[in-house]
């Protein structure tokens, strides 16, 4: 029998995040993105980094760009391995919870209408990078606030690996962004461009995607 999402959170996971996410929705309400140093609650982050270490490589694919039968695995663009969080973990349920509750939270907050959100855990090996790009397609309303949590104890400056955030579609210089263990980076997935510079470490994270619903006859979506 699968447990509760709440009977699976320890203490020191607090249930929610009130003065964390309304520095969220201030952020994005003014600027788009949101960048919070060592933020994630102390015991999700450690659950979601002792869960990495009890997965193996196999659990890992390389991740494709484009999307449902569009997909295709391009070298050039991206160099990462994922694993799809659906919940069967202990530390998937706990990530879940708390990314539910902040998208109620951003709900009432922003009035986004978000609606489902999708993640997976993400491991960029040494030389591992994804170009600039955006996570969502213009127009689709397919995702609308992308969300990463870093998983990576003791980063160092040079073990590079940096999230560098476009907020001005022309502006050559971005915001650099450390991976280090629990900071937390959410942004608005049709508007912001972001890359991931080229790491000299595996480097570890949790990204995500909140979507509206946006089914029609023809289509459902998210798909199944």
């Amino acid at each position: 029998m699968a447990l509760a999402a709440q009977d699976l959170l320890p203490d020191n996971i607090a249930p929610c995040s009130p003065q964390l996410f309304g520095r969220i929705a201030g952020d994005l309400r003014e600027k788009g993105y949101s960048i919070n140093p060592c933020a994630l609650p102390p015991g999700l982050a450690d659950g979601l980094l002792q869960h990495l270490h009890t997965m193996s490589a196999q659990q890992f694919a390389p991740a494709a760009i484009g999307r449902e039968q569009d997909q295709v695995i391009n070298g050039f663009v991206r160099k990462d391995n994922i694993c799809w969080i659906t919940g069967e973990s202990a530390a998937g349920c706990q990530w879940l919870e708390w990314t539910h509750k902040l998208q109620v939270f951003l709900n009432r907050e922003l009035f986004l209408g978000l609606f489902s959100f999708e993640s997976h855990f993400a491991h960029y090996p040494p030389g591992g990078f994804y170009r600039r790009h955006l996570d969502a397609f213009r127009g689709e309303s397919n995702r609308i606030l992308s969300v990463v949590a870093y998983l990576n104890p003791y980063w160092q400056a040079d073990d590079g690996g940096e999230l560098v955030l476009y907020p001005e579609p022309d502006c050559p210089r971005g915001i650099t962004v450390a991976p280090a263990l629990g900071t937390l980076a959410v942004f608005l997935s049709e508007e912001v461009e972001h890359e991931v510079l080229a790491t000299r470490r595996d480097r570890f994270s949790v990204a995500g995607w909140f979507r509206v619903n946006s089914s029609t006859a023809e289509r459902a979506d998210p798909p199944t």
